[in-house]
């Protein structure tokens, strides 16, 4: 499906833009995290979540659910968030977004009880300032910058895959009627969850062990597990590899920002290739004007962005309502 640009340029991009990580310098992979990877946005006014943090598989997860459920049928959709977790008001609104539409919603606590260090340490320093506080700025963006790449080198897949693993094994237990009704489990993920979207999206030889070498069968070879998701949805992802759009093997729809130095335009449209290559049922909308992690629920003043922010819940929620 051909791209389909939504213009929505707004202030705050052109300052996003800029407002990378200390330390980030754009090369062809781009930074590895921005600012709205680890911090929320003012939460809208008014709104309290409504579901509540318990175990499932042994891991602390959010769950909020529809109100008519179990009297209604529902789908289960597993929702993997940004740096700010499961605890953030922000993210736990955004669940209640898609339960107010007929999902019971799982969302993880990926990360293990260690979100993101904040981000919202102001990183430029404003003219006029002394040479002396443009210092102090620089030292405090660079050990922000050391503290993102520590908590990186802390959550990777192979910390990650086991925890996402015990959360679907437990939630077929205990919600195997959502399972059933959805024929399948339903997956949409922001930021850092969209790696994993894409990860469980796709054929691999071992989800728990992640990186070790494949099991072996000596009759059939190498055994690859069949995706964990039905179908996914991602917005603007961090750290995604074109191997990971590669591998997915289920539909997909992908809410990327146009020149985005964290999921850059190359791993976007190398990825649309190999999709189209491998016959993937897959949707691609890009959104210009905006800055990376404008879909995830939380107060912008431009007008143009809140619109944008919208329409990109919409396309996710239409393609997990299509399949």
């Amino acid at each position: 499906m051909a791209d389909e640009e939504v213009a929505t340029k707004a202030p705050e991009s052109d300052a996003q833009q800029q407002n990378l990580f200390p330390g980030d310098t754009p090369t062809q992979q781009g930074p590895s995290m921005g600012e709205h990877c680890t911090t929320d946005r003012p939460t809208p006014s008014g709104e309290v979540p409504t579901g509540e943090i318990s175990k499932l598989g042994n891991v602390d997860c959010y769950i909020t659910k529809p109100s008519d459920y179990p009297h209604s049928p529902s789908k289960l959709l597993l929702l993997l968030t940004g740096g700010t977790g499961v605890k953030s008001k922000n993210n736990q609104l955004q669940a209640d977004k898609y339960a107010a539409e007929g999902f019971l919603v799982v969302m993880p606590d990926q990360f293990d009880g260690d979100p993101a260090p904040s981000a919202s340490t102001t990183t430029t320093a404003e003219s006029g300032t002394s040479l002396l506080e443009q210092f102090k700025l620089r030292t405090a963006e660079t050990a922000k910058s050391f503290l993102i790449d520590m908590w990186l080198a802390r959550h990777t897949p192979e910390k990650v895959l086991p925890l996402l693993h015990k959360v679907t094994e437990g939630a077929k237990e205990e919600f195997a009627d959502a399972i059933a009704n959805g024929e399948g489990i339903y997956a949409v993920g922001y930021c850092f969850g969209a790696k994993y979207v894409l990860i469980l999206a796709g054929e691999h030889p071992d989800t728990i062990g992640w990186g070790q070498a494949p099991a072996k069968d000596e009759e059939q070879g190498t055994i690859k597990k069949a995706p964990i998701i039905k179908a996914g949805a991602i917005a603007h992802g961090t750290l995604v590899e074109v191997e990971d759009i590669e591998g997915v093997k289920v539909p997909v729809t992908i809410a990327a920002v146009e020149d985005d130095p964290v999921f850059p335009d190359e791993i976007r449209e190398a990825g649309k290739k190999a999709l189209e290559k491998n016959k993937i049922e897959h949707e691609i909308q890009v959104y210009s004007g905006v800055p990376h992690g404008f879909a995830v629920l939380g107060q912008y003043e431009d007008r143009k962005i809140q619109d944008a922010q919208r329409s990109a819940f919409g396309q996710m929620l239409g393609w997990l309502q299509a399949h």
